[in-house]
């Protein structure tokens, strides 16, 4: 079960391991409006919508849609938005009313300001967007999701009659109350899946049509976008009987990048680490840490085991950073200049092992980055592989005061040592 629900797998096995607070970033993930719009467009159930950014749009939004009554939505990608509070003291990212008076000021409550949930760091998010929808009386509240499932060697359908609450609490309490069903690639979903996944969340007679008719087009539009997650919590039903999709998340593999252009231009990286939108323009692969020995490797199995050694032998690794095997002088250039960036980075640490990587690129990038940016942190290198000898001749011949190490053991030793 874990393997389908855990979202953040990954993330808390990264966490665990260096025993710090790092963020996986795998994944694309727009907000809910954003999710919402692609969902409108493949002819998904979703609320009416308008989306405001400004003071200005604030005064407006709500006279664009007519509605009973108004929900408005900060938008971040935390969750628990409805229970965080912002920095100006306003509480709730999540408001309801009937009067459309009322909505601008609740926007403009929001926009602009930090908000912290249990989700968020501890400084909160800027709300640079607030979303104004359709508020709709929901009589039943289901999950439903689509997601790659590594141990299924594809996508996977998930449901559960209990929605509206946290997926993963449910699977712990009641997996009973968990249905999944592996979807055949080559086929496609059949009618027959999303009948059956539309009973198994209790929906049945004109419901259970406009349910499964729902969970196709939403397997449609999976695919379409190459998407690895659809994940609507609540999926539901309307006290007039309609089946609707009350809130949205979706993520897309950065593989399907090239693609999905008009996809991804939508990432707004307003919640990205600054670091990572800068490492990402080198194609760099980036993750900040709070320790202070900075570690430029290639390979994420290394990185993982270069920083479990660093912490065996009483260090804390500032970042996860991995050039990759085609790495370039340029590359590594601007990973240094990335690194030293960071005030709380005290070392550097590079351990570069394996035969796909050309040893002398990264000792040639390593030496002009170090001049052009006159170094001052300690540096510790462990280069092994293609072009090794050549490489450490280029280190010894820079005459910069790099420390070479023999093994990855020995340059964890160095690197913490160095601070002392």
């Amino acid at each position: 079960m874990a393997s389908v629900l855990c979202r953040c797998a990954v993330r808390q096995l990264n966490a665990k391991r260096a025993s710090v607070t790092a963020s996986q970033v795998r994944w694309l993930n727009l907000q809910e409006y954003q999710s919402k719009k692609l969902m409108a467009e493949a002819g998904i159930a979703v609320q009416k919508f308008k989306v405001a950014s400004t003071p200005e749009e604030a005064a407006t939004v709500a006279s664009q849609i007519t509605v009973p009554e108004y929900v408005v939505k900060a938008q971040i990608l935390a969750g628990g938005r409805g229970k965080g509070t912002f920095d100006n003291g306003f509480k709730g990212g999540v408001k309801l009313t009937k009067n459309q008076a009322d909505v601008e000021d609740l926007i403009k409550n929001m926009l602009g300001h930090k908000l912290t949930t249990k989700q968020t760091p501890k400084g909160g998010v800027k709300v640079t967007k607030v979303m104004v929808a359709e508020a709709l009386d929901i009589q039943r509240e289901t999950y439903f999701a689509i997601l790659m499932d590594r141990a299924y060697g594809g996508p996977v359908m998930v449901g559960s009659p209990e929605g509206g609450v946290d997926i993963e609490e449910v699977a712990e309490k009641k997996p009973s109350a968990i249905f999944k069903d592996p979807i055949d690639i080559m086929t496609g979903m059949t009618d027959a899946q999303a009948v059956f996944m539309a009973k198994n969340l209790g929906f049945d007679g004109e419901q259970g049509k406009q349910a499964a008719d729902q969970i196709k087009r939403l397997y449609d539009l999976f695919i379409k976008v190459d998407a690895t997650q659809v994940e609507i919590n609540p999926f539901g039903e309307t006290e007039d009987g309609r089946v609707v999709c009350f809130d949205a998340k979706m993520n897309f593999d950065d593989n399907a990048s090239f693609r999905q252009k008009e996809i991804f231009a939508m990432d707004e990286m307003a919640e990205s680490d600054p670091r990572e939108v800068e490492a990402a323009k080198h194609n760099l692969n980036y993750i900040g840490m709070d320790g202070n020995i900075a570690c430029l490797v290639n390979g994420a199995g290394l990185a993982m085991a270069t920083m479990d050694i660093i912490k065996l032998h009483g260090g804390s690794p500032a970042n996860f950073l991995d050039v990759g095997g085609t790495v370039t002088e340029d590359q590594v250039f601007s990973a240094f200049k990335l690194l030293t960036s960071d005030s709380q980075v005290k070392a550097i640490l590079v351990n570069i092992f394996g035969g796909i990587v050309n040893c002398a690129t990264i000792a040639k990038g390593i030496t002009n980055a170090c001049k052009s940016i006159n170094l001052q942190l300690p540096l510790v290198v462990r280069l092994e592989g293609t072009n090794v000898d050549e490489a450490k001749q280029i280190l010894k011949d820079s005459k910069l005061p790099i420390v070479s190490a023999g093994d990855l053991d020995d340059a964890a030793k160095k690197a913490v040592a160095s601070l002392r």
